[in-house]
């Protein structure tokens, strides 16, 4: 008796391709929403940042406006010098804090950046004609990731890290703790010359330790690269 053709899930040529394109056609719809779940997260996350920074920078206007006041008031005199250390110390702090949330976002972005980079990994591995077509890099190393973050202009990189929210919060934290060093250096009757020295002293210690902080956070190239750009 002839073997039925109809039958039977492996011996159906035309049922086992159909389920094969159900099949990618699922993968691309899981891969899809978890990328704009990724997406999602991302824009989530530096809206909490933004706002957080609003926060701080509004907190440091409203300092100023209080010791002008003071000033307007009192002079130049004890009081003042102990609202504007007391002031510059809050505000210092809270950048400070605000610096920290910032770097932790840049950390976790570079996460979703690496994960949104498997993904582009993924669509290629299902049809490899589309990866002529992807801006972004496809590969979750340090390389990859830095090659979606600049977009794949690499001589560009020096700009977006200057520009960066990260070196934003760094320099304002920066000119605050010089300021609150000077303002103590004025406090104890420090001559000028060793007023600008301990405030630029003190700029120059802030900005070089948050910077070393931050260079050792993303220097390292992610261990767990599951599609590098150079094959091992």
């Amino acid at each position: 008796m002839p073997k039925d053709t109809t039958s039977g899930g492996s011996s159906n040529p035309t049922r086992q391709q159909g389920e094969e394109t159900v099949a990618a056609a699922v993968r691309v719809q899981i891969l899809a929403t978890e990328h704009w779940s990724l997406l999602g997260t991302r824009s989530t996350t530096w809206a909490e940042v933004m706002s957080r920074i609003s926060i701080h920078l509004t907190v440091a206007s409203a300092g100023l406006v209080v010791l002008a006041l003071v000033a307007q008031v009192g002079g130049f005199g004890t009081a003042f010098d102990v609202l504007s250390i007391g002031l510059a110390s809050a505000v210092l702090v809270l950048g400070t804090l605000t610096g920290v949330r910032v770097h932790n976002a840049s950390v976790d972005d570079a996460a979703l950046i690496m994960g949104m980079n498997r993904i582009r990994a993924a669509y290629v591995a299902i049809d490899p004609g589309l990866a002529q077509y992807f801006v972004a890099s496809r590969h979750d190393d340090q390389a990859g990731i830095m090659q979606t973050y600049t977009m794949g202009a690499a001589r560009h990189l020096l700009s977006h890290v200057v520009g960066s929210t990260n070196m934003f919060m760094n320099v304002v934290n920066t000119i605050v703790a010089g300021a609150l060093g000077a303002l103590i250096a004025n406090a104890a009757n420090a001559s000028p010359a060793l007023i600008a020295i301990v405030g630029s002293l003190r700029s120059l210690t802030y900005l070089v330790v948050v910077i070393a902080i931050g260079l050792r956070s993303f220097s390292h190239t992610p261990t767990d690269a599951r599609f590098p750009t150079t094959p091992a």
